[in-house]
């Protein structure tokens, strides 16, 4: 168990805190692609900070903290000009930077010089807008394989927003046996086990290290293996999606899948398109409700996931917890967490952070991914959303 200051650690995601000063050092999913399709502002709220994600009408994507610098009115109702956004309270005029480059009411132009409103980078990869949060220069934004690669084609959903904090959802990265008690009623099997599941269909399981996270390895009697790639900080690669947590606050992290369906012949897709993006109906009801004041349903393995983050409340108290010998890759993602915030305290760039612009697809491994998906029949969009299930 950990003792309240240790908790504390882990789960605070504000500037300043541990872990908010090391999340900052990555980029991270605002958004899908279409939110500023049919509307000029989009609000967000990102590591506890309040933003509006916006495009001006040059083209440029701008995300700045919500309240303007003058009187703290919010941008979200901001008139989207050339430039930039302008606060419908008095017209402050924002480039995407943060600079402030009209004052229609002020007669002194020093002010325009002296006032540097919050603004953060935004780059669009995989249909999402991502947003870097953290000190100049920012890294490179990663080229996961699944990411960038062009024989297949990607679609987004989103799902409701979980009601808990986001380390409850990372640490569920390396629980690596609750998916054969958890899941038991998904994965095939005739006769489920309600006590043991589908446990003692496993000989053993590994976790290691690896360039952008961490990988885990199911090792089944049968003679089969089954690996989840953890990509640092939060997100976890499963069969043909990645799953993207990130943290809203303290006690709320929102989570983007981004799936990628293969071609059946390897065909390059020179085009791919808008990307679709499908809004996940709700897995609670009511679906504001947090537990015990709320019912999950049970259709899906990310529902039972949402049921038992959850329900250990907006942020686990990890005090009470009893660990035993099946938690030790918990334990050590923990301290992969512990240590990366000390290299950050000490002015270092954590894990698997990027510097290079021109860096190659990183390999996750999700080739095999493909490879068995295309011999089973799997590939194709249609095909591919039934295995998701979605």
């Amino acid at each position: 168990m950990l003792t309240a200051e240790q908790n504390e650690f882990f789960t605070r995601v504000g500037a300043g805190s541990p872990m908010g000063d090391l999340l900052r050092r990555y980029w991270h999913a605002v958004a899908p692609w279409n939110v500023l399709e049919e509307r000029t502002t989009y609000p967000t709220r990102v590591l506890g900070e309040d933003l509006v994600l916006f495009k001006d009408k040059s083209g440029r994507v701008g995300l700045l903290a919500d309240h303007c610098s003058h009187r703290g009115a919010s941008l979200r109702y901001g008139r989207v000009e050339e430039r930039g956004i302008a606060c419908a309270y008095h017209g402050w005029l924002y480039d995407c930077e943060g600079n402030v480059i009209e004052t229609p009411v002020e007669s002194n132009d020093a002010i325009m010089t002296s006032v540097k409103h919050t603004a953060y980078p935004v780059q669009q990869s995989a249909g999402l807008y991502w947003a870097y949060m953290g000190p100049l220069p920012a890294p490179a934004l990663p080229r996961f394989d699944l990411w960038v690669r062009k024989d297949g084609v990607r679609r987004i959903v989103v799902t409701q927003r979980l009601d808990c904090n986001w380390f409850q959802v990372v640490e569920n990265m390396t629980d690596v046996w609750h998916s054969a008690i958890l899941h038991q009623d998904s994965q095939g099997r005739s006769e489920p086990n309600s006590t043991r599941g589908s446990v003692d269909e496993i000989d053993h399981i590994e976790c290691w290290a690896t360039s952008y996270g961490i990988m885990k390895r199911h090792y089944y009697k049968a003679g089969w293996t089954r690996e989840h790639p953890m990509l640092f900080p939060n997100i976890l690669e499963v069969g043909n999606c990645h799953q993207i947590n990130v943290p809203v606050d303290d006690e709320h992290t929102n989570r983007i899948r981004v799936y990628f369906d293969p071609t059946p012949d390897g065909a390059i897709v020179e085009d791919e398109g808008p990307i679709p993006v499908i809004y996940e109906r709700p897995r609670k009801d009511p679906p504001d409700g947090v537990h015990p004041f709320t019912t999950f349903n049970w259709e899906s393995n990310d529902h039972q996931d949402a049921m038992a983050w959850e329900t250990q409340g907006l942020i686990a108290d990890r005090t009470k917890e009893h660990l035993g010998g099946s938690d030790r890759w918990i334990v050590w993602m923990r301290e992969m967490f512990k240590d990366n915030a000390e290299r950050v305290r000490e002015g270092h760039d954590p894990f698997a952070v990027i510097r290079d612009p021109d860096h190659g697809p990183i390999d996750t491994g999700f080739q095999e991914q493909v490879d068995s998906m295309r011999r089973r029949g799997l590939a194709g969009r249609d095909s591919a959303r039934e295995y998701a299930g979605v």
